[in-house]
């Protein structure tokens, strides 16, 4: 008869793992009771109120590796009143869009006391974190076991576990069952259909939910661009003044697209609560460091950090930093035209068929190193960026993105410009933006998905023959999932896939009227690379803790930035061309006011669709209007009564003094 995990026989029946803690391999064990504790502990003596097991029980650990490894989960109504305290927003039974909370509980549709499925388990693992984050100081002086690691009133047990290396890491749970019908619906059938964003939002949050959404939008929208331009490039590949036509309507088109995009995603985040939510005061991201003082926001005790000493990192070292970089990245980009000359010449005397393949290496070698110097100088940015020790997590963001965004479009699309604009190559900005396109989505495709799961699939058969081996009559299926689980990459973020989308984006609009072709093989791309990210978050990477957005944040305005400077490029390229110089034979004058006129007549039109296009649809705006007039009516109601419980009270205070005074 086979031994059940541990973790499965608590007195709670409503225990169910949701999140993984491991521990360091030495920790001590009154480190261990009193983070216990701390975690089952109600929330009036300063704990988290969850519930919290070993992975294995004594026999099983004399059995089985001891990993030091816990599951946390939580009762129904720790959950519910975590959901309250984060202002998660559900569907009423009016249809309307309202925060929960639990004193209303029954006005919230498909909300019963026998359902468990109220509230997903992205969600449910996302109150959990924020619980366990928001574990607090209170009079210990350092952690119990460890007196280097200090400890004020305030301070994230949580981040200082982890700074202090006592707690390796804490994920969340795979649903095996949910996550096999995800993929059935999602990935495994190669099937031309819709990706299901809401089971996605249910199992992975927001936050992954609208990048995939995102990314089938983005490829849908290029297919019109893919299927003009696949004419052009066959038939008039050479007649520039046509092209007038096509790069036109690409502007059009790179401002519709975003246009829409933003009431898409309105009507999304609003049918998943997140378009409504109230965002909270954000806490200071785990690396900040500094002076322990008092905010004066919140009144309390964090880490304080004078923002001259914040500037002067930033000046006095990053941007010299980034700088260096660029000018590196330049660099590079001459001696890759070394190289196209040297190839050409050598083609030019010899005339092989060897030598005319020849002339292709060095776009290959080149589109290479962009992709290996893009994820160096990442490292390089990320440890500024954290160096600089911003206080937000929103700030330490922002930051990371504007020094990627600035390297990686120089080195990526510099050399482009300067064909184009310097050596007026046409069939060479042909050849270099075809071969930087192509090569770099394959590149991708291998090094975020297939070499992962790869090694993935080899490591998944080494764990299963371990544990096999290890006790034959002992059921350890649970324990077998978070030893795979915990050794899988971490998901970083969507912003190497928006990255990804950002420079593909860059490759179709700013050369759109020399090579056409690239939004086909845009959209070859794109419909692999669902199926590959898929794959990825499914069978790659850990579970990543849920994580609510209202849309795709500052990527946003990123892709509106290069569709305004993919109007200058076009409109300068068709300038160029012979077709429209041999109308302008005399005065160049004239065809340079013509083309910036012509650029700033689209730039307008481009803003003029961007006003004209409201980002939210009209019944989001009045269901948005509503909800904020009920909020008002609400307060006043509020404030009104609050105003006549004060008067009944001095009311009463005043007879009593009237009475006192007549006895």
């Amino acid at each position: 008869m086979k031994v059940t995990l541990s973790a499965l026989d608590t007195c709670e029946s409503s225990f169910t793992p949701l999140v993984v803690l491991e521990l360091a391999q030495d920790v001590k064990e009154e480190t261990k009771e009193w983070l216990k504790n701390r975690i089952i502990s109600k929330k009036e003596d300063g704990g988290a109120q969850l519930l919290f097991r070993p992975l294995l029980n004594k026999y099983e650990k004399e059995t089985l590796e001891n990993q030091n490894l816990y599951l946390v989960g939580a009762s129904k109504i720790t959950l519910l009143l975590g959901a309250e305290a984060m202002g998660l927003v559900k569907e009423c039974n009016d249809n309307t869009m309202r925060a929960f909370t639990y004193g209303t509980r029954y006005n919230f549709k498909d909300f019963d006391d026998d359902n468990d499925d109220f509230l997903t388990m992205a969600e449910c693992q996302f109150i959990i974190k924020h619980e366990l984050e928001n574990l607090r100081a209170r009079d210990e002086k350092m952690i119990p076991g460890y007196p280097q690691a200090k400890l004020y009133p305030g301070k994230s047990l949580l981040r200082r576990l982890l700074t202090s290396g006592i707690v390796i890491q804490v994920f969340p749970l795979h649903d095996n069952e949910a996550l096999k019908k995800l993929e059935d619906t999602w990935y495994t059938r190669f099937t031309l259909k819709y990706q299901p964003i809401d089971h996605i939002r249910g199992y992975f949050g927001e936050t992954i939910a609208l990048y995939f959404g995102f990314l089938e939008y983005f490829t849908v929208a290029l297919i019109p661009m893919a299927v003009i331009g696949l004419p052009y490039y066959l038939f008039v590949w050479e007649d520039y003044d046509k092209y007038v036509i096509f790069a036109s309507f690409n502007l059009i088109w790179s401002t519709v697209i975003l246009e829409v995009w933003k009431r898409g995603c309105a009507n999304m985040t609003y049918r998943w609560g997140t378009l409504v939510m109230k965002r909270q005061f954000e806490e200071p991201r785990p690396g900040f460091h500094g002076v322990l003082g008092t905010n004066p926001v919140t009144g309390r005790k964090e880490p304080l950090y004078p923002s001259y000493k914040r500037q002067l990192r930033i000046y006095l070292v990053s941007l010299p930093f980034v700088c260096l970089c660029l000018y590196f990245s330049l660099y590079v980009m001459m001696i890759y035209f070394d190289m196209e000359a040297w190839a050409l010449s050598l083609h030019e005397n010899s005339g092989s068929e060897w030598t005319s393949v020849l002339l292709y290496v060095p776009s290959i070698i080149y589109a290479i190193v962009i992709e290996i110097m893009n994820r160096l100088y990442r490292y390089a940015a990320e440890f500024l960026t954290s160096w600089e020790n911003h206080r937000l997590e929103s700030a330490y963001q922002n930051h990371l993105i504007l020094k990627v965004l600035v390297f990686n479009f120089l080195n990526c699309f510099a050399s482009l410009f300067y064909i184009a604009f310097v050596l007026r190559d046409m069939k060479l900005l042909r050849q270099s933006l075809a071969t930087l396109l192509i090569t770099s989505q394959i590149l991708n495709q291998i090094m975020e998905s297939l070499l992962p799961y790869w090694l993935q699939r080899k490591h998944h058969v080494q764990v299963k023959r371990k544990v096999q081996a290890l006790k034959a009559d002992i059921d350890a299926t649970l324990y077998e999932q978070v030893v795979l689980e915990k050794e899988m990459g971490t998901y970083l973020g969507t912003f190497d896939d928006y990255l990804e989308l950002f420079l593909q984006f860059g490759y179709v609009s700013l050369f759109s009227c020399v090579y056409p072709l690239a939004a086909a093989f845009a959209v070859l791309n794109n419909f692999t690379e669902v199926n590959s990210d898929a794959l990825k978050m499914c069978r790659v990477l850990k579970r990543p803790f849920s994580e609510p957005s209202a849309n795709i944040g500052v990527w946003q305005l990123a892709f509106e930035t290069m569709s305004v400077i993919s109007v200058v490029t076009n409109c300068a390229l068709i300038g160029m061309s012979p077709q429209v110089n041999a109308l302008f034979p005399e005065s160049k004058l004239d065809l340079v006011l013509i083309v910036v006129a012509v650029e700033h007549a689209l730039l307008a039109l481009k803003f003029i669709l961007a006003f004209a296009i409201p980002d939210k649809p009209r019944h989001i705006q009045m269901k948005l209007a509503r909800l904020e007039f009920e909020s008002l009516e609400a307060l006043k109601q509020q404030q009104m009564k609050l105003m006549a419980e004060n008067l009944k009270e001095e009311s009463r205070e005043g007879r009593e003094e009237e009475e006192e005074e007549e006895a």
